[in-house]
């Protein structure tokens, strides 16, 4: 997946097409959410990705991978001369499913709230790498979906929490955790 990932960002960076790897067929086959985060020097640069799995991931993990690294409106695309430092990590999601907001696990859950046509989500490492209690997190989810950070408690208001396999490169490494 993190060569799949790579692979498309480099071929956007040469202008070429990119050329499809073998994948082992049953994983790339699999419609699951996934999110494509890509740092540079350390630095996030852009996270892109999709909640439900519509297309395989062997489409969708290209798709987002580039997307992380030129389109996410909140950084400057990646340059050629950054992708030495680049570093990616793909985040797999489960299935969503109705959560409590007490049964919410730090490290363990990502949330996505929905009010409305607002939605918000965030990732399981992100309350981990940041440092969020529950309350917390699910504050920071609801100001992500443009709602006030009490939306969580709400009448009206869903709460689907998702668990992750996650994948990232580390100083040239690859490791899943």
């Amino acid at each position: 997946m993190l060569a799949l990932a790579r692979s498309a960002i480099a071929a956007a960076l040469e202008n070429e097409a990119l050329q499809q790897p073998q994948p082992e067929p049953a994983y790339f086959a699999l419609r699951r959410g996934v999110f494509v985060t890509v740092h540079v020097a350390g630095k996030l640069r852009g996270c892109i990705g999709v909640i439900e799995g519509r297309e395989p991931l062997g489409v969708s993990i290209p798709h987002c991978a580039q997307g992380a690294a030129f389109h996410d409106p909140r950084f400057s695309s990646l340059r050629a001369e950054e992708l030495r430092e680049l570093q990616i990590e793909i985040s797999v999601l489960s299935e969503l499913h109705a959560i409590a907001a007490d049964q919410v696990e730090i490290g363990k859950h990502g949330l996505l709230v929905i009010a409305g046509d607002r939605r918000g989500l965030l990732l399981p490492q992100v309350a981990v790498e940041h440092h969020l209690s529950r309350e917390q997190f699910l504050e920071e989810t609801c100001r992500k979906a443009g709602l006030p950070r009490d939306a969580w408690s709400q009448p009206g208001t869903q709460l689907l929490g998702f668990t992750c396999e996650i994948f990232h490169e580390n100083a040239g490494a690859t490791r899943a955790r």
